[in-house]
C-alpha cells in the first residue's frame, strides 16, 4: 500500500487514480501537514511501503504575508514525513518546484538536478528545505516539477490553463508575463513518471516536466489557439504584473537523467500535452 498525501488535489488525485487500490489518499482534513502527531499516528497505523509526499502549500504570493505557516507545511510537515518514512522503513517521493531555481537569467541553460538552487521568496525557500528534510533520509525520490494543470480535485486552487480558459470566455483583456521561461506540465505525465520512479528504486533528485520550453503568455496564445478561439491576450513583463513574491526568470529543468531511462513512461513536448489536456479536459 502507497500513501499519497494532498490526494484531493491535482497530482495526489491522480496518482490515487492511477495506482487505485494500492493507494491510500491523505488530505485535509484529516491529515494535516501542522500536526505532526496526526502525521506519525495515522502513517504508523497504515504502515505504507511507500510515501509520495504531494501535499504542499502552494499559494506562492499569500506566502509572503503567511510565511510561518508555509515552512510549517512544505519544511517542516515534510522533516515529519521523513522521520516517519524512516521509521518505517519505506521509500518517501518528495514533490518539489522549479522554483528552488529562482536566480537566472532568460539566456541561461536547462537546470540539471546537480545545478545549486537558489530559492527566492518564502514558497520557493519553504519547498527547498522540504528537499533538504527529504534528503535525510537515505530511501528518497526529489521529483522536481513545474506549472501542473490537470483535472481539479476538491482541494485544488485551479490551474492556469482553466484560469485562462474561463477569463477568455468572460471577453477580458488578458495581460500575461512573457519574460518567465519555464515548462507547464501534464499532470498524467507527471504521475506515471512519478509511479515508475518509485518503481525503479534508483533512488535520488528527478526533474520531470514536458519537454521544451515557454512563457506564460505563449503558453496562453497556446490554448487559445487550439481551442480556436481569438482572445485578446498582450504580453507584459513580470514587473508589469506586480506580484508580491519573487518569480523565477528562467526555470526550465533538463529532464536528460529521467530519460537514461529506456523504458520510462515519455514526457511528450508541452505542446503535445497541451493538446492532449483540452482533448480530454471535461468542459466546465
Amino acid at each position: 500500500m502507497i500513501a499519497v498525501t494532498g490526494s484531493n488535489g491535482q497530482l495526489g488525485g491522480e496518482l490515487c487514480r492511477r495506482l487505485g487500490d494500492a493507494a491510500v489518499g491523505l488530505d485535509l482534513p484529516d491529515f494535516d501537514l501542522t500536526h505532526p502527531e496526526q502525521i506519525r499516528e495515522r502513517l504508523s497505523a497504515l504502515r505504507p511501503e511507500a510515501i509520495i509526499h504531494a501535499a504542499a502549500y502552494t499559494a506562492v504570493d499569500r506566502a509572503e504575508d503567511e510565511p510561518e505557516r508555509c515552512l510549517a507545511v512544505n519544511a517542516e510537515g515534510t522533516g515529519i514525513l521523513t522521520e516517519t518514512a524512516q521509521r518505517l522503513d519505506c521509500p518517501l517521493v518528495y514533490i518539489s518546484t522549479d522554483y528552488v531555481f529562482g536566480t537566472s537569467g532568460p539566456d541561461a541553460e536547462p537546470h540539471r538536478e546537480e545545478d545549486p538552487a537558489f530559492p527566492r521568496g518564502v514558497y520557493a525557500r519553504s519547498k527547498y528545505e522540504g528537499e533538504l528534510r527529504a534528503l535525510a533520509w537515505e530511501k528518497h525520490y526529489i521529483v522536481r516539477t513545474c506549472g501542473l494543470y490537470g483535472r481539479l480535485g476538491p482541494n485544488s486552487p485551479g490551474n492556469f490553463v482553466e484560469t485562462m480558459i474561463r477569463l477568455g470566455k468572460q471577453g477580458k483583456t488578458l495581460r500575461v508575463v512573457d519574460d518567465q521561461w519555464c515548462t507547464p506540465s501534464y499532470v498524467p505525465h507527471v504521475a506515471a513518471a512519478v509511479i515508475y520512479l518509485l518503481r525503479s528504486g534508483m533512488y535520488g533528485t528527478f526533474h520531470v516536466v514536458n519537454g521544451g520550453a515557454t512563457t506564460w503568455y505563449r503558453f496562453a496564445r497556446e490554448i487559445f489557439r487550439l481551442l480556436g478561439h481569438d482572445a485578446d491576450i498582450r504580453p507584459i513583463s513580470t514587473e508589469e504584473y506586480g506580484a508580491k513574491a519573487p518569480r523565477p526568470a528562467f526555470s526550465v529543468l533538463d529532464t536528460s537523467k529521467y530519460h537514461r531511462f529506456s523504458d520510462a513512461p515519455p514526457l511528450p513536448h508541452w505542446k503535445d500535452a497541451l493538446a492532449e489536456y483540452l482533448r480530454q479536459r471535461e468542459p466546465a
